[in-house]
């Protein structure tokens, strides 16, 4: 892998469609369902070692190493304060956005260090997609445009926009709810549409590694529901870090879970052996609801 990111898979599937007018999706026939074998993808996986975060002079996460392994869910757990939010935008270096914020140590995208001073940076956070708590949509733009911005700066060319903006829209089961009005604000959708609009938009751009930070929380229990599907089945082509304070949400989707506390990593593990035989007693007292 080189320092630029090659985010291709050479077993990603390649739709190619006639070239039409961005707007008129009435134009586009319903493609067949794809077959399960044609959306697998396999996916790179992150490690992170001794990462030291900070604001300013307090230290927010201290030491942590831990693998994410590769098309996988893997959910950070532990009370409010812990890092775990810290650690995602680490992940794809958006702690160092944060004026006063620093981050130290290795993350590594298969074997390559994303903190290495020749990586390029737009290509680190496309390869490293983020959802975040709120769904933000671009408030000004439309369904469509919302899905076409990540690539249009990326450079896809006009010819693959359309088609590529109604994969990621099926790919998120947002098409035929959302169809025969693309040229609509995306704010207008309800906030679990948003929520699934921004995951197409993260998707859109094919990344490697998509981070959600809390991305059910503000949704009602039907949404919660469908953005838990989603993951399911998005693990199929990435591999997905979750952050979340929902215990039962954790147990559903993931398939491992680290326990985070003050700023360490507690424990990680298979999610039923983290909720059931832990083996730190921290662990136990907070799964269990005693604290936290």
């Amino acid at each position: 892998m080189n320092p630029e990111i090659d985010t291709k898979n050479k077993d990603a599937t390649d739709v190619s469609s006639p070239d039409q007018p961005a707007g008129q999706p009435q134009q586009t026939a319903e493609p067949a369902p794809r077959a399960p074998s044609e959306t697998k993808r396999a996916a790179h996986s992150v490690t992170v070692e001794n990462l030291h975060a900070y604001y300013g002079g307090q230290e927010a996460i201290k030491g942590m190493s831990i693998k994410f392994p590769a098309n996988e869910v893997t959910a950070l757990i532990g009370p409010s304060g812990s890092g775990k939010s810290t650690v995602v935008r680490c992940i794809n270096r958006m702690h160092e956005e944060i004026p006063g914020a620093r981050a130290e140590g290795k993350v590594m995208l298969d074997d390559l260090d994303v903190y290495d001073a020749k990586v390029d940076l737009t290509a680190v956070r496309r390869a490293i997609g983020m959802v975040f708590q709120k769904p933000n949509p671009f408030p000004t733009m439309s369904i469509f445009d919302n899905v076409a911005a990540g690539l249009r700066l990326t450079g896809t060319k006009s010819e693959n926009l359309r088609e590529t903006v109604h994969k990621a829209l099926r790919g998120v089961g947002l098409w035929g709810e959302v169809k025969n009005r693309l040229s609509e604000p995306g704010i207008g959708l309800s906030g679990g549409q948003q929520q699934r609009l921004c995951i197409a938009r993260t998707i859109a751009v094919e990344p490697e590694v998509i981070l959600m930070d809390e991305p059910a929380s503000a949704l009602d229990p039907v949404s919660t529901l469908k953005i838990e599907e989603l993951v399911e089945e998005l693990k199929e082509r990435y591999t997905i870090v979750i952050v979340t304070h929902n215990m039962q949400q954790a147990a559903r989707i993931a398939d491992t879970t680290a326990f985070m506390l003050d700023g360490e990593l507690i424990e990680h593990g298979p999610t039923n052996k983290i909720f059931t035989t832990p083996e730190d007693e921290r662990t136990e007292r907070y799964v269990t609801g005693k604290f936290g």
